[in-house]
């Protein structure tokens, strides 16, 4: 088979299609034939060289990705050849094929394309994971989502919606009117707005209940000052760095939780878990047409460098889908 390889960390242009070994299901997996895949940000990172993928997973990039059952193997029950998925993966989408542990697979909703499919298992497993589970957003509360025209931004603002948020959100002015379309309640330019201020603004003075951040490291002071009481702040990313000073002082006065967390790296019984729950609780959220995937563009996965290279831009909103025959 040919899957997307990188032969040295480098740029966009080191992507290469070429042809690999082909995987075979192992006790608990299924081999999925891939119809499209999504880049994710830990994919640029992979390319460069700053995040391999954790033992035992293909060498190749790709989070997730959409297709269709062609084997299983021994101890697999509940899927068969031939059925219509979508996939969690530890890596390996940007191939023809992948091996995938059963627990991973969830089928496509009803209502939504096979390809556009491959837009939502990473980011409603990343979304609902820690938002819902470690945020624990309930209805009423107020949600602050950082990136709001990602892949992650545009779903969580769909999804605290659907669970009754007031949800804020920081993006690019170009990008507003698309989110405000999705559900977002308040949106702030980063580049000319204080968020701490305008959260603080729309909230009375009083913050918001959960921040979900994948700055990191720069945000880290303002996304506590921007925190209501008892507020919880969850760090999913690092694109503002790794290390950053926390004012415990603050932090004890609101009584708030910092907690960070990451997916790629979870045990195989914690994604089967996360799995589960966004099968039984999201899925029927989008079936019912009140979350969808939002998806930038599709391109031929031969298009790799291209698509990393848009990605890395922040010009597009939503996912990018590298798509195959």
């Amino acid at each position: 088979m040919r899957a997307i390889t990188i032969p040295e960390p480098g740029g966009p242009d080191v992507l290469s299609w070429s042809e690999v070994p082909d995987p075979e299901p192992g006790p608990g997996e299924v081999l999925v034939d891939v119809r499209a895949t999504a880049v994710n940000r830990a994919d640029l990172l992979q390319r460069q060289g700053h995040y391999p993928p954790p033992p035992g997973a293909p060498a190749y990039p790709g989070l997730e990705c959409s297709g269709v059952v062609s084997a299983t193997g021994p101890k697999v029950t509940d899927w068969r050849v031939g059925d219509q998925v979508c996939a969690l993966l530890a890596g390996g989408g940007y191939a023809e094929r992948v091996a995938v542990p059963a627990g991973q697979l969830l089928p496509v909703p009803a209502g939504v394309d096979l390809v556009d499919a491959a837009a939502l298992p990473e980011v409603a497993c990343t979304v609902w994971s820690n938002v819902v589970g470690v945020g624990r957003l309930v209805a009423g509360e107020t949600l602050l989502v950082h990136g709001g025209g990602s892949g992650i931004g545009t779903f969580a603002i769909q999804l605290g919606k659907a669970l009754g948020a007031t949800v804020l959100a920081t993006a690019r002015s170009v990008k507003h009117d698309r989110l405000r379309d999705l559900g977002a309640d308040h949106l702030i330019d980063y580049r000319e707005q204080d968020f701490v201020e305008e959260v603080r603004k729309v909230t009375d003075g009083r913050g918001a209940d959960v921040v979900l951040d994948i700055m990191g490291a720069s945000y880290l002071g303002r996304n506590v000052a921007a925190l209501a009481p008892d507020g919880r702040l969850v760090v999913i990313g690092m694109q503002g760095g790794r290390k950053g000073e926390l004012d415990l002082g603050a932090l004890l006065a609101k009584r708030g939780t910092v907690a960070a967390t990451a997916l790629r790296s979870r045990p195989l019984e914690q994604k089967a878990a996360i799995v589960k729950g966004v099968r039984d609780q999201v899925w029927p959220l989008i079936e019912a047409g009140r979350i969808r995937p939002i998806i930038d563009r599709r391109l031929p996965i031969s298009e790799a460098p291209a698509a990393h290279h848009l990605v890395e831009s922040n010009d597009h909103l939503g996912k990018v889908l590298l798509t195959l025959p």
